[in-house]
């Protein structure tokens, strides 16, 4: 038998065994490992905990990493930065009801928020960092695999883990991403209540919009709870009638106030340089009211000291204003004014007020996550409702805000010089509640209002003034 050259050994031991696949099957799972598991691990993660679905996302990741596997450590880095970046402000955006395009609007005013008094923020902040320095060890690997086979099976396995994030999330369908469509019906409490026709120039209008405040689903407890404050207080039950809804909802916070005060569905963007003389508080000031805004946060948030005038608000109070009139500040990611002490203000206002009056006060306390401690009054929850404080504590804490706002307000409308007014409270959103478990005790379409419509219609104190 004749001697096998040196060089034939050589180039065999240096080729791939079965087609190179023993080479390229490590290139394909270091792919794998970033582009696959560590773009989606932590997303996964909240499957069984609830969370906005994202399979398209999960294809997208697949798509960036297949195109650029062969290029340079760098491009590849920042492709992935990229990629975790947009999957992140996505997932945000669904659990807000806003699109890509109002939440890095909303960008801006981050810097007036205190993402720091939440543990939840804070957790997602290290598990960012943990994800990104993770994804700079293992690009600086060879991720660049060129088998026709393991490129289909790469994008296979990108489709199937959408499919899975697709069924995964198939019971919190509607849920997220609730943006208006074309020709939606539209539904508002001012509407449906007949809270704007009570407009005669001899009775105050007050209208509140409480953060976060939804209509309870198949939850009795909470039914009973969201408006017992007002509906269970025999005092006020002496002096007003109440009327009770729902209304549709779309989006966040600042659509809801277009919904209740300009009787459209929209936002703000466009009464930021144009007025908008349909509003309500832009009719009403023609019909001689008084219109005075007041929120518990920051005027510059979602630049309300801004379009707040374009709609027909003379006057504007903001959390400042509130401190210094005598609230004492809470806590929370969204800190400002405290929303239980705010009712003895309004009715401070109402009581020296030379003419009708439209006030409107936007809540604040109860915006997700609601923290314990930091002046909320919430630690002690279970004096609501031991239920709810054992079966949902964090939903328990945002009905102790509720309970304080109301039971504030209950008892400056029942004294006897409070003056002639009209009440409606409407919630602007559903409560966006990160896990399946809360999120799912509130109807994600609607949100719930309360009319307490004054019975001494004939009153006209306000007029002989």
């Amino acid at each position: 038998m004749g001697r096998i050259p040196v060089t034939a050994i050589t180039a065999e031991l240096e080729r791939p065994a079965f087609w190179g696949v023993d080479t390229e099957l490590k290139k394909f799972g270091n792919w794998l490992l970033i582009w696959v598991v560590l773009a989606n691990v932590g997303f996964a993660a909240l499957w069984f905990s609830g969370a906005p679905p994202r399979h398209m996302e999960i294809v997208y990741a697949g798509l960036v990493g297949l195109v650029v596997k062969h290029f340079p450590f760098i491009v590849r880095y920042l492709c992935f930065v990229a990629m975790m970046v947009f999957s992140g402000l996505h997932f945000v955006g669904g659990l807000f009801n806003l699109n890509i395009a109002s939440l890095l609007y909303s960008l801006q005013f981050f810097a007036e928020i205190k993402p720091g008094n939440s543990i939840d923020y804070i957790a997602a902040a290290i598990g960012i960092v943990i994800v990104m320095g993770l994804a700079w060890t293992l690009l600086k690997r060879d991720t660049n695999f060129s088998r026709p086979l393991l490129i289909a099976g790469a994008a296979g396995l990108c489709v199937t883990l959408a499919g899975v994030d697709m069924y995964m999330g198939k019971d919190m369908r509607g849920h997220y991403f609730r943006a208006a469509p074309a020709g939606a019906l539209f539904g508002s409490a001012t509407e449906a209540s007949g809270f704007a026709g009570r407009a005669d120039g001899k009775r105050h209008l007050v209208l509140i919009v409480v953060e976060a405040m939804g209509v309870p689903r198949n939850n009795p407890e909470m039914s009973r709870l969201l408006f017992a404050p007002l509906v269970d207080n025999a005092a006020v039950a002496e002096r007003y009638d109440f009327k009770r809804g729902t209304a549709p909802y779309y989006n966040s916070t600042t659509a809801g106030e277009i919904r209740e005060l300009c009787g459209r569905w929209g936002d703000y963007y466009d009464l930021l340089d144009h007025k908008d003389e349909a509003c309500l508080p832009a009719i009403l000031g023609r019909q001689g009211y008084n219109t005075l805004a007041m929120h518990s946060f920051t005027g510059s948030f979602f630049k309300r000291e801004d379009w707040y005038p374009n709609i027909g608000f003379a006057k504007r109070e903001f959390d400042k204003d509130m401190v210094a009139a005598g609230a004492e500040r809470c806590g929370g990611v969204f800190p400002g004014a405290c929303d239980r002490q705010i009712p003895r203000q309004i009715s401070a206002k109402l009581k020296a007020a030379k003419q009708p009056t439209f006030l409107y006060w936007l809540t604040l306390n109860s915006h997700l996550p609601v923290p314990a401690g930091l002046n909320l009054n919430v630690d002690n929850c279970e004096r609501i409702s031991p239920f709810l404080k054992a079966e949902f504590p964090q939903i328990c804490r945002q009905f102790a805000i509720y309970h304080d706002i109301q039971t504030a307000l209950a008892s400056e409308i029942s004294a006897a010089d409070f003056p002639d007014a009209d009440i409606l409270l409407v919630g602007d959103h559903m409560p966006p509640y990160f896990d399946r478990h809360h999120r799912t005790q509130f109807d994600p379409e609607h949100v719930p209002w309360l009319l307490l419509r004054r019975k001494d219609v004939g009153d006209n104190a306000i007029a002989a003034r």
